[in-house]
């Protein structure tokens, strides 16, 4: 799992509102674009600056700014300039490492949620923040790096969804906080294959490479769970505080949001859980597998105590002692011992020792 760079130091020292990119740049290029739309229409466009976005007409009366790759100080500015976003957001959205977290402001909301991805096959967990400014009559959203994360969304609104359509701000709003949330399903179903496929290997044959996939799997599961615990409270506070920016219908929505986080919570409770199981399970295998061949030495080690013992016996120095002047003596010996180990053997299988 990737850790995440904190270079928090850089802002050692320096004013309040200070605009500095803190975090991994995850795209080289920052780009634009923007939806206009309300029920009567949709208008689309891609824009390479922020000033070419300031200079476009508003089309129709809601607006989505999306922006990918906003690290550059310049570029946040001008955006800033266009929508009067507070100094401390825009140090905010040049922070990538973040909690998830809701400020409410005069005129917008200012939300940080987080998105992960998990490389397929892999428990490689990866990190990005998305910023969102919920505006009287606009909505602006700020990703690190181009993703699918609202690609649901777009196609709706190309589609003529008619609820989002003529749900305005809010009704936007809500819908890319139930994409960022929904994704997370995805990601619990995927560690949910993890640890079946840990389950597996641990079952048939565990090795130090399952040890350490357990491992990284209980990080993985402790590093969602510490992470998206604020999001209960961020979603709290938006059904009960954010009356001046949600209609009272909408209410039931963000319930709906708010329910599928406890959920995605629990989900992470139960795979900690499994975690610790999966470690215990390993433990147990492996204890018994060492036990299994403890016990086959203790048996091969057993059988041969008589004939090391009768070979000590007939090893000692001494003149007279049965056996060692007949000429068949040494055949006798052989015999005994082999008869003892014999009924030795069949005592410890018919015990199911072997």
């Amino acid at each position: 799992m990737s850790k995440p760079k904190k270079l928090r130091s850089r802002k050692a020292g320096l004013p309040p509102g200070s605009l500095v990119h803190i975090g991994e740049i995850k795209t080289s290029a920052a780009s634009f674009s923007v939806i206009d739309f309300d029920e009567h229409g949709l208008f689309e466009a891609q824009f390479p600056t922020p000033d070419a976005l300031s200079s476009q007409p508003r089309n129709f009366a809601t607006r989505w700014a999306n922006i990918y790759g906003a690290h550059h100080p310049t570029d946040l500015a001008a955006i800033s300039n266009i929508f009067a976003l507070h100094p401390l957001v825009q140090e905010d959205i040049l922070n990538n490492v973040q909690r998830q977290k809701i400020d409410a402001y005069e005129d917008y909301l200012y939300l940080v949620l987080h998105r992960y991805e998990l490389k397929e096959g892999q428990l490689d967990l990866s990190q990005d923040q998305i910023s969102l400014v919920i505006g009287r009559d606009y909505v602006l959203s700020f990703q690190e790096r181009q993703s699918k994360t609202f690609e649901p969304v777009r196609q709706r609104l190309r589609a003529d969804h008619a609820s989002l359509r003529k749900g305005g701000v809010d009704m936007l709003a809500y819908s890319l906080i139930d994409s960022v949330v929904d994704s997370y399903f995805g990601v619990i179903e995927q560690l949910y294959e993890h640890a079946e496929a840990l389950e597996n290997n641990i079952l048939g044959h565990a090795s130090p490479a399952t040890l350490e996939g357990i491992h990284q799997f209980k990080r993985c599961a402790s590093y969602l769970r510490r992470n998206l615990h604020p999001l209960r409270e961020l979603l709290g506070t938006l059904h009960r505080d954010a009356g001046d920016f949600f209609r009272p219908e909408m209410q039931l929505y963000l319930r709906d949001v708010y329910d599928h986080t406890v959920h995605i919570l629990e989900s992470l409770e139960d795979l900690r859980d499994l975690a610790t199981g999966l470690l215990d399970v390993y433990m147990t295998t492996v204890s018994h597998r060492v036990n299994l061949e403890v016990r086959a030495l203790t048996v091969v080690a057993t059988i041969f105590m008589p004939a090391t013992l009768i070979a000590g016996i007939f090893g000692m120095n001494f003149r007279e002692m049965p056996l060692l002047a007949s000429p068949s003596g040494f055949a006798y010996v052989l015999g005994l011992m082999g008869l003892i180990a014999s009924i030795m053997l069949i005592l410890f299988w018919r015990r199911k020792f072997v």
